[in-house]
Formats: C-alpha cells, structure tokens, sequence
C-alpha cells in the first residue's frame, strides 16, 4: 500500500506550490491513477513521494518511508519519463547491471526481458529502441526487483492503441497478484476504462478521489464529435434552433444542449445526437468532415454556448441525468455497473486470445456512465504470458556483496570509461617519447608520462574522469538513485565505488608505467632506459597519485552530482591546493620526522617482519611530498562534503 500524506513541494517564488497538500492512498491489489491535464502536478507528486523533490509530507511504502527501505528497488519500481539508460549498453546488458543493483541474481534479467515481449532483442543496444521498446525496457527496470509496488509516469504517453491495451493488461495481471500501481494519465476516458481508483489532481490539490465507476458516472458524458471548418457558424444554429425547439414545446426536440469548442474546427454537442447535427448541418449547407458519436470528458472546459444563457457548473460536481425518452415517460434505470474484477479479468486474462497484428478489440461492458453502454478495451495480443503464468519465485534477500557486484558490471559495461582509460595509456606513451628522445628530463617522468610543464600527468586526470564517471553515470542514466535508500545502503554503495575505481586506477597506472618503459625500450634501445635506484618510491608515490585522484572524482561527483564537477575537482587539486600546501612543506622546518620508523618499531607490541620499516619510510615521504599533502587534504574534505550530503538527504 502507498500511503501519501499532505504532500507539498517546495515554494517556486510568487507562484504557488506544484503540489499543495495532496493525501491519497493506492490498494494493493488496485491500479491506482492520478488524473489531472499538464502542469497539474501529477510528476511533482511522485517526486516528492520518491523524495527527489524537496517539500514536505510523508510518503509511505508499506508502512514505511523510502529513506527507512533497506532496498528501494525490492519495494519500488519507479519509470519516470523515458527509460535512463547508456544508449551504448545493451538490452540484457543494463538490466544485468540493475539485477546487480537490486542484489538479485543475474539470469532475473533474461526473465523480465521474457516477460515484456523482448527477449529477441536483448543483445541490441538501446540507443536504437524505438519508443514503444523503450517503455517496455522501462518496465523490465521497474520489475527487476520483484517490487511490491509500480509507480510509473505516463506509462501509456506516445504509444500506440496496442501497446497501450498490451500495457494495460500486464499492469491487471500485476494487481492480480496482490501488487499495488499508481500510475499518471491526462486521459479521463482511459482512466474510466482501465483504472479502479482515480485521483483527480488540478492545480497541484486533490480535486476527488473516487472508485472508477462512481468517477465515470460523474464525470463523462455521451456527446457528438463534429468537425467542419464552419465550426463557429454551425454551433450558433444548433442552439438557435434547440431554443426554438424548447420555445415551441416539441417533447421530441424540445432539450437543452450544450455544444463546446475544443479546438479551431471541432465541436462537442451534449445533449444530442448526430441525426440531429447532421440535419441542420445539411438543412443549412455547412461542410461536415466528421460527425461521430463518443463519450466525453467534462473536466476543465469552459462551453461555448449553452441554450439556456447559464454556464454550466464544476465539471467534477456537474452529474447530468439521464436522457429522457420521446414519450414523456420515465426513463429506464441505468445498467448496474460492473465490477472491477471484471474488467480485470476481460483486459488480462484474454490477452493472448486476440489475434497478432491487431488493434484493440472491444467488448461491451456496461459501465454508469449516463445511462450508455461504453465498449472496455481488451488488451490485444503480445508477447506477456497469462496472468498464471506472470508469477516468479520470490527472490533471496540481496547479500552483503551485491554493491561490488553491481559497480563492476556498471564499469565494465561502460564504454566511456575504457576509452577514456584507453586514451590516457596513450597520451601519456607519445609525452614520455618526446621527454626520452630530448633526454632531458629524469628517467621517473619518462616512465609516468609528466613533463615538467604539466601540473598533472595524463594517467592522473584518467584516474579521475574513471573515479568521477563512477558517480556522474548513477546521475544521468540513474540505475541505482544512490539518494535513495539506508545509510548503510549508502556506505556500502561507495564503498564499492571506492573499491573499483581504486583498482582501475592501480591498473591503470600499472599499464602506464608498463606501456612507456616497453615502448621507450622498443625505440630508443635498452641501453638509453636508465635503472632507478628508487624504484619502490616511484611505483608507490605513483600508483597512490592515480589512487587518490580516482577517490576524488569519486566523491566530487558524488556531491556535485555531476562527472564534469568531479573532474574539476581532480584538476583543482594541482592547481589550487598544491601552491597553497607547497609554500608549507617546502619551506624550512624546525623539527623532521628522520628517524620515525625506527621509534615506531622501538614502540611496537611485537617484532615487525623485515622490510616493514622501508615501507613505512616509503610512507611518510609519500605524505610529506606536496603533491600527497595536497590529495589527502582534499581528500579529507570530500569526505566530509559527502558525509553531510549524504546526512542533509536523509534528514530530508
């Protein structure tokens, strides 16, 4: 069950809220739509229940809010407008990496791709979906998890009359199962036929909130369609002559109409029939291209004409009576409204009963809806199995290693991020040829690639566009929304971020140093490769540079949100920090620290193993070296930025 209590978001200025105080509740076992036109607030209000907007109230999943789920995506499913994911990535490729991200095992990919019909396409990059794929895809991600709940944005937005019926019918057989949906639409007719609770939103409020035939009953009405280019001309004769016809008295004429204009040529009659249009239409030579009876929608409209002068009332409250019959007698009670399982059971369970090609077929469910008798769509035939058969086994609890799982699938699936590595490996070969065939610069900078001209070697700035894409990817193709979730959950998630970019960035550095001593060999002959004496102290000092600018591309991005604002940040480090921590440690010192591994073994519990005492030396020069200075201070403050970021969301 989702429970939303007095949500509203942030103040925009002198407008007013997007979403004022809006409360509601979406059944298990029930889909769930909020209606409303654009601009009505309906995204705002999952935002703000998804805690991606601040605002205030309460949005509960279950009992419980978002911030308190230890795994969003096992509770949740969101599909917020189109699918957000790495056009280069690969159907079963992404959601292997969400299976990953949602702790369930990898073949669940293959499973959901089965389930929306897309199973043939799974090793096609997403790039060339086209825009009904793409909402499949979505509800693949959405269903990854085995969520109890599907909050989805427009779900139907853009796709054909199939695909829409298709959609509806696997969201049915969802609820079926004891899931809960809250969906959005702009469509009331669509909402009456294929919802079981609407919430009416207009203006950011709650306007209603009714089961779908009492909504259907109250709000649409049976009309005329009428488009001619004479729209103006022929909706003032229509109400000329109802007046007439009611002035004369003739029961079989005699009514009020309400003709409405709903763009430059098209007209919407209430209260007639297309006999009676089509008749003055011809009686006074007016073109008609299209005469069609429908069902109508009464919300915001403003009429153009009303025989009898008033404007008509609130369209939620305006409940017109039944039609009354030529002979003056009274009208026939209207047909009892049918259940919603009914309709449940017509859209899902025949699903796979329509034959393939085909547009939406229509039953005749009788519905309150003015006495009429609306058709219910039936969902045309796809690829979704039964509804028996939509059932999966559920899923384990994620154990504690799904975070690294799911940061080494993201990376090894990123394509940006091996170019990018790719590019650094080669840069920084041509910068050390050009420094070995000068020969003026010291063998360390041939090896690692760093003129003297540069504040940064190249294979620093990979390191960090690799530590900085590790965040700036979550954020613009969101697969894990690491805002969400647990502190723990959290932890654990930069952790592994931590952890793999720091192993990208020690491979990395590996192949730099590898790559320019072979290709300096290979050119210039062995005899011009001079031996380092302290080699153990490049390796070190080079691969912790590497290191440290990864972690900080890791936690800039993470608190800026942003791959660009990570690497800035990297790039900040030799051009702001270093001048500031150089003038410090350069400069002349009273006391040194000479001396200190042999006072740290002297103090130690037991014998250190030798070579212990070279590393802690190797060590502290590290951490007195300006550069290392500058990156663990840095470093220190990204920690603490990204500890309050990450303390201020979940207060939020």
């Amino acid at each position: 069950m989702i429970q939303a209590i007095g949500l509203t978001s942030a103040p925009r200025g002198e407008l007013p809220p997007a979403v004022d105080d809006l409360s509601f509740e979406a059944r298990p076992g029930k889909i769930t739509v909020l209606l409303g036109p654009a601009a009505a607030g309906k995204t705002t209000a999952l935002r703000l229940m998804l805690q991606l907007e601040r605002g205030r109230g309460v949005a509960l999943f279950r009992g419980r809010p978002l911030h308190r789920i230890p795994n969003p995506a096992r509770e949740v499913g969101v599909l917020l407008g189109d699918t957000p994911a790495d056009p280069s990535r690969t159907a079963r490729g992404h959601l292997r990496m969400l299976s990953a991200a949602a702790g369930v095992p990898a073949g669940r990919a293959d499973d959901v791709l089965e389930l929306v019909g897309l199973s043939g396409l799974a090793d096609q990059r997403l790039g060339g979906f086209s825009r009904g794929m793409d909402r499949r895809l979505g509800l693949a991600s959405a269903l990854i998890g085995d969520p109890h709940t599907l909050i989805l944005d427009e779900p139907t937005e853009g796709l054909s009359r199939r695909e829409a019926a298709w959609l509806h019918g696997l969201l049915h057989s969802y609820t079926a199962q004891g899931g809960a949906v809250l969906v959005t639409s702009r469509d009331a007719k669509e909402a009456a036929r294929t919802v079981d609770r609407v919430v009416t939103m207009q203006e950011g409020r709650l306007v209603a909130d009714q089961e779908a035939a009492d909504f259907a009953r109250t709000r649409l009405r049976p009309r005329v369609a009428v488009r001619s280019p004479h729209a103006d001309r022929l909706a003032t004769l229509l109400v000329d002559e109802s007046q007439r016809a009611e002035h004369a008295a003739d029961p079989a004429v005699g009514r009020t109409i309400e003709v409405v204009r709903e763009s430059g040529t098209r007209l919407a009659v209430y209260g007639s029939s297309c006999g009676a249009v089509g008749e003055v239409a011809f009686r006074h030579g007016i073109l008609v291209h299209q005469l069609a009876d429908e069902v109508g929608d009464t919300g915001p409209v403003t009429p153009l004409h009303r025989a009898d002068g008033r404007l008509p009332g609130p369209a939620a409250a305006d409940v017109p009576s039944a039609p009354q019959p030529p002979d003056g007698t009274a009208p026939e009670p209207a047909p009892a409204p049918a259940p919603a399982p009914m309709l449940r059971v017509i859209q899902a369970a025949r699903a796979a009963i329509a034959p393939k090609g085909t547009d939406t077929v229509s039953d005749t469910l009788t519905l309150p809806i003015i006495g009429a008798t609306v058709p219910a769509a039936r969902p045309a035939r796809s690829s979704v199995p039964a509804p028996e058969k939509l059932a999966i086994p559920r899923l384990p609890a994620p154990g504690p290693a799904w975070p690294l799982r799911y940061e080494l699938r993201r990376t090894l699936s990123d394509r940006t991020g091996l170019f990018a590595a790719v590019a650094s490996v080669l840069v920084s070969l041509a910068l050390a040829l050009l420094l070995a065939r000068h020969g003026e610069a010291p063998m360390s900078r041939v090896l690692t690639g760093w003129p003297r001209q540069l504040p940064f070697p190249p294979a620093a700035l990979g390191a960090g566009l690799l530590g900085a894409l590790a965040f700036g990817q979550e954020f613009r193709y969101p697969a894990l929304a690491p805002e969400r979730g647990t502190v723990p959950r959290r932890l654990g998630l930069l952790v592994a971020k931590l952890l793999v970019s720091g192993a990208s960035a020690l491979t990395l550095g590996v192949c730099v140093l590898t790559v320019d001593e072979a290709g300096t060999r290979y050119l210039f002959g062995p005899e011009k490769v001079i031996s380092i004496t302290e080699l153990p102290f490049l390796a070190a000092g080079w691969l912790a540079l590497l290191i440290g600018c990864a972690w900080a591309g890791v936690l800039a991005a993470g608190v800026f949100r942003s791959t660009a604002m990570g690497l800035a940040a990297v790039l900040a480090v030799p051009v702001v920090v270093l001048p500031l921590v150089q003038r410090d440690v350069t400069g002349p010192a009273a006391r040194s620290l000479v001396g200190l591994p042999g006072r740290l073994g002297l103090s130690a519990l037991y014998q250190w193993p030798s070579g212990i005492d070279q590393a802690v030396s190797v060590a502290v020069r590290l951490a007195t070296q300006p550069v290392g200075s500058a990156m663990a201070l840095s470093l220190t403050a990204l920690v603490c930025a990204y500890a309050l970021t990450m303390l201020r969301g979940l207060a939020r």
